[in-house]
């Protein structure tokens, strides 16, 4: 039986890859899911030591991995916290509430996909124009729908995070 390819492959070369971001964490656009026909979106994120990833939010469409490269990842997943070495991975659930950073000790390096795909570059772009002061806070909060991505309160994850600044 012949197998029929219904889509290009999706890919990104390295020179290819659009990137911003801030000194302290970093952000590389590889590929969006309009290039994977809505299969996948994926960056790759790159965080100094200690480095704030991504606030407590959740997706309604899409689950999330996330591939440890190098260094330590800590994540907020549900309830739990925990600590992600390099070579480590995680997927969270759609409607899961999570959070992550690189780890008090440690920078990080990781790789992330939204399964199915959510066009999310925009988001991103959005995201970089906010940390410029160039968006506001208004602009981004009323992003959240377009994207699938609704931030929420944790207490518990801020306080952690907290816990070793001081």
């Amino acid at each position: 039986m012949a197998m029929t390819n219904t889509r290009d492959i999706a890919l990104c070369q390295p020179r290819d890859a659009e990137t911003l971001g801030t000194e302290a964490v970093r952000m590389r656009l590889l590929i969006d899911a309009n290039a994977s026909g809505g299969a996948v979106s994926t960056l790759e994120v790159t965080m100094n030591q200690g480095a704030d990833g991504a606030a407590p939010h959740y997706h309604t469409r899409s689950d999330e991995l996330f591939y440890v490269a190098d260094g330590e990842l800590q994540v907020m997943a549900g309830e739990e916290i925990l600590t992600l070495g390099a070579g480590g991975s995680l997927v969270v659930p759609r409607q899961m509430p999570h959070a992550f950073g690189a780890t008090p000790d440690s920078g990080a390096r990781i790789l992330i996909a939204l399964m199915p795909g959510v066009q999310r570059f925009e988001y991103f772009r959005l995201l970089d124009r906010l940390l410029r002061g160039v968006a506001t806070h208004d602009e981004f909060a009323a992003a959240q729908e377009e994207f699938d991505n609704h931030f929420i309160d944790a207490p518990a994850w801020w306080a952690e995070r907290n816990a070793h600044r001081a």
